[in-house]
């Protein structure tokens, strides 16, 4: 999730009780919705079908993740026909902007597919995703998507989390002198948002404010797993919780 003065930005995961739970967010101060699956992976391209679930229940702008798979930003061909197709799907069922990235073999921001995928998206707006924790050179990327035209990017300051990263966040933002917005993200919760907003400067912030909730399955068949040892148990299931953005806005709004 992200907040700045006017709000949070959620990122929302497909459950079941996403839409009662999730789509409250936006009651409780969240300024917009990053919306994708599979946040084990970081976050990938969602459904269409959430995107037009979403889009019935909201007002506040939702952003699509475009990412095809997990792993590195390094795409090939045939993963770049499909994020274009993803752009041009999202785009025509209602998102408000997309978020993406892509990156070189050697850790530099890839300018070129960058520029056919904004192209793809235009004229709606675009954030440059923690494809950015991965560069090898964070003062030469920041330059890279400010020419670009990105309108902001998501980092935990290329370290582990927001905290941890703060200095390095503190200094994009210096360089950046407002020409992108610089959105910490990675970690952040109740406990640390205030240090990092008033550490970094930064005016908005982005997080999940998930909790865990047990599953109401009565049955369970303890032997099977749907999915890899290190995946989410099977009975249990990530929610955006409401008093979380609730409070996170509350911090925001204090110390912005």
């Amino acid at each position: 999730m992200s907040t700045s003065g006017e709000g949070v930005q959620q990122c929302c995961r497909k459950t079941r009780s996403w839409v009662t739970q999730r789509l409250s967010a936006g009651w409780f101060g969240a300024g917009r919705l990053e919306l994708c699956s599979s946040l084990l992976e970081g976050g990938l391209t969602p459904s269409l079908g959430l995107l037009q679930v979403v889009k019935q229940y909201v007002k506040i702008p939702v952003y699509v993740m475009i990412r095809p798979r997990g792993g590195d930003f390094l795409y090939s061909d045939q993963e770049v026909e499909v994020m274009r197709k993803d752009i041009e799907v999202m785009k025509s069922q209602g998102a408000d902007g997309v978020v993406l990235g892509a990156l070189t073999e050697d850790g530099r921001v890839d300018a070129e597919l960058c520029m056919e995928l904004m192209a793809a998206a235009r004229p709606l707006p675009t954030t440059f995703h923690r494809a950015f924790d991965m560069v090898h050179d964070p003062a030469v990327a920041l330059e890279a998507l400010i020419s670009l035209g990105f309108q902001r990017v998501l980092t935990s300051g290329c370290d582990s989390t927001s905290l941890e990263g703060l200095p390095l966040i503190k200094r994009l933002i210096d360089q950046a002198k407002g020409r992108i917005i610089i959105m910490p993200g990675g970690g952040i919760t109740e406990r640390n948002l205030q240090r990092i907003l008033e550490g970094s400067g930064a005016q908005e912030f982005h997080c999940s404010a998930r909790s865990s909730r047990d599953s109401a399955m009565k049955f369970r068949n303890t032997c099977v797993m749907m999915g890899a040892s290190f995946s989410a148990p099977e009975y249990g299931l990530k929610v955006a919780d409401v008093g979380k953005v609730r409070t996170l806005n509350a911090i925001a709004r204090n110390t912005l």
